[in-house]
């Protein structure tokens, strides 16, 4: 999968062609994780995006963050 947890939390870089395409990809990600009701901390610079996924409630990680980090993987495979 990729992710490494880190201080509480699930972290994990992806890196796509160009600024639109990694755009595009944070806009599935946000369409997600408002269903869910679980939102990812990121941060986007040009075509990098970075990850970092805890439970702030629960103080760490839990299966909720796991979940969105199965999802970010298969959205970011497509």
């Amino acid at each position: 999968m990729g992710w490494e947890e880190r201080d509480g939390a699930l972290v994990k870089s992806f890196t796509f062609e160009d600024f639109a395409t990694a755009f595009a990809f944070l806009t599935r990600i946000a369409f997600h994780a408002e269903k869910v009701d679980h939102h990812p901390e990121f941060t986007s610079v040009w075509n990098r995006v970075d990850f970092r996924l805890t439970s702030h409630d629960a103080g760490g990680v839990t299966d909720r963050d796991h979940d969105l980090a199965a999802v970010i993987d298969a959205l970011a495979a497509q």
